[in-house]
């Protein structure tokens, strides 16, 4: 659940902030050893800025508990 005041980020930020490259972040979300994408649009997906400060401050720690499938990417 999105805490009052928790924004969606878009991937840009997301690899800006945690230093991945886009695949090594998809591989990630597949694993479930980071924030699964939710969808906001029907081509536009985003994460909730908590979810990623969360793996930010304990990477190796992190683990995914209520993902369902990760939203589709582009090829």
């Amino acid at each position: 659940m999105m805490s009052q005041g928790d924004r969606i980020i878009r991937l840009r930020t997301v690899l800006d902030r945690t230093g991945l490259s886009r695949s090594t972040l998809y591989r990630k979300i597949t694993e479930g050893s980071f924030p699964c994408q939710l969808k906001i649009s029907v081509h536009g997906a985003g994460w909730h800025e908590s979810s990623v400060n969360q793996w930010i401050a304990d990477p190796c720690g992190w683990r995914n508990v209520g993902c369902s499938s990760p939203v589709d990417r582009p090829g």
